[in-house]
């Protein structure tokens, strides 16, 4: 199996590596638009801040091609607000995958959230073997809003969208390369979509 990582300069890419590399594949990183066509499961991921990523993504040409993917895509963390139709971090526009926009955290909570936290109204094969209020971890101080495309929910202070699916396109607010044996078995379960 052919497993890219969209590499544009935004990421925590090394972590997702290994953690493919503990599931026994070798995934390449890569800005190549050829290479990404010609790979079977991608990944889009992201840290950082929303409108540097995004002119990250437009310099290398990439932000055309993402939303055009057939292949199984799955966005993390900023990658997967990337895909969002706008987000308020720099007043972004996003991709336009996911029909919802990314608000930010009220002031009145600790902004980033940050740590674990749980997961819950589990809809989607990516899911497959992870139980309701299973605990994932994340760093992150802007939410997707719930939409028709939401596939797990996440209170902090808010009931948000944590995981969204659109066609082949996956996004995780969490990051499943941190979330233990749980986050383990999504990726792998993204491998066999």
């Amino acid at each position: 199996m052919k497993l890219v990582i969209i590499n544009y300069g935004a990421g925590n890419i090394k972590s997702i590596q290994f953690a493919f590399k503990r599931l026994g594949y070798d995934a390449i990183l890569s800005n190549n638009p050829e290479e990404i066509l010609a790979a079977d499961k991608i990944i889009f991921p992201g840290v950082g801040e929303a409108s540097t990523a995004m002119e990250m993504l437009i310099d290398s040409g990439i932000d055309i091609l993402i939303p055009k993917l057939k292949q199984p895509v799955l966005g993390i963390c900023l990658g997967m607000q990337l895909l969002c139709k706008s987000t308020e971090e720099g007043n972004t526009k996003g991709l336009g995958v996911f029909q919802t926009d990314v608000k930010r955290f009220s002031n009145d909570l600790k902004v980033p959230q940050m740590g674990w936290n749980v997961i819950k109204n589990l809809k989607s094969d990516l899911f497959k073997g992870i139980k309701e209020n299973e605990y994932m971890y994340l760093v992150h101080s802007y939410y997707a809003e719930h939409c028709n495309e939401t596939i797990a929910a996440t209170d902090y202070g808010i009931n948000y969208a944590s995981a969204l699916q659109h066609n082949n396109f996956y996004g995780v607010q969490f990051h499943p390369e941190k979330s233990s044996l749980a986050g383990e078995q999504i990726l792998k379960n993204f491998l066999e979509l």
